[in-house]
């Protein structure tokens, strides 16, 4: 692990910690050349599997590309930023647990919008008029319909 401030190759870890999920080590090191200390993570490398587009295109999973869109569903909602990673957690997981090489995007898009419909009603309908491409108010209101449709049995 190279210095970030000079570079240098050697260094030593003055301590480890694991986070709260226990899924990745944070290491502090300090470096033997100029003394500077900087923080360091670890975490398990998992092979997700490679994202198969609509148009035939393939792609690997992007995490960050997933967060990006349900940060916008849930824009000035009361979801804090931990509460999207969870939800991210839980569709990663599940991918591992297909085994599959390759999966279609369409599997990811119902996935996360099973998440957003359990976690905010106006998050979830955010979402689903982008992925849906509704093509007129009549595709939206069905939605909502089928929405209040099933708060009225819960």
């Amino acid at each position: 692990m190279r210095c970030p401030s000079c570079g240098y190759k050697e260094n030593k870890v003055v301590d480890s910690r694991l986070t709260k999920e226990a899924d990745v080590i944070r290491r502090r090191r300090e470096c033997f050349e100029c003394g500077r200390r900087f923080t360091t993570y670890e975490k398990i490398e998992e092979n997700l599997p490679s994202i198969v587009k609509k148009d035939g295109r393939r792609e690997p999973f992007d995490r960050n590309k997933v967060l990006v869109g349900i940060k916008k569903a849930c824009e000035k909602r009361p979801i804090s930023l931990t509460t999207m990673e969870e939800v991210i957690n839980r569709i990663e997981k599940s991918l591992l647990e297909i085994g599959d090489k390759e999966v279609p995007s369409n599997i990811i898009g119902e996935k996360i919008m099973k998440e957003l419909h359990s976690l905010d009603e106006v998050a979830y309908v955010r979402f689903a008029s982008v992925y849906r491409q509704f093509r007129d108010i009549n595709e939206f209101m069905s939605e909502l319909k089928e929405l209040l449709d099933e708060k009225k049995v819960d």
